[in-house]
């Protein structure tokens, strides 16, 4: 996977991937217009979208109706350097969800790949051209 990373002006920085723009910017408070979400959020969000697609495909696979199914995400603040110390997700499952797979559903949350990242990192190498 290549990306390329740029500058549009003020704090903002976006990404060119498969065709795609992901723009970012700071909030007001940093510097920035406010005008998109920081690369802070987007990765919490990647965090987010990801497992809602692990949730998604489980229920899908079992003909369970994905309607009124949400998924939640919150982030503490943290006391030292990194942003944050937790992360929650909470599901949100129709009443009518079967309950022989609300456990299942959390397995299956928790395999997120984005998630999986992020226990284990994988080595960084930055260097000029």
């Amino acid at each position: 996977m290549e990306m390329r990373i740029y500058h549009e002006g003020g704090m903002q920085v976006f990404a060119s991937y498969n065709g795609l723009t992901i723009k970012t910017d700071q909030s007001i408070e940093s510097g920035g217009e406010g005008k998109y979400p920081e690369p802070f959020a987007l990765m919490i969000a990647s965090i987010g979208t990801c497992t809602g697609i692990y949730v998604y495909r489980f229920c899908q696979e079992r003909d369970i109706p994905t309607e009124g199914i949400e998924l939640y995400l919150n982030t503490e603040e943290s006391s030292g350097q990194k942003p944050t110390d937790t992360i929650t997700i909470e599901i949100k499952l129709p009443a009518d969800f079967p309950e022989k797979y609300r456990k299942p559903v959390v397995r299956v949350a928790n395999m997120c790949s984005v998630k999986k990242l992020m226990l284990d990192p994988p080595e960084f190498n930055i260097f000029t051209s």
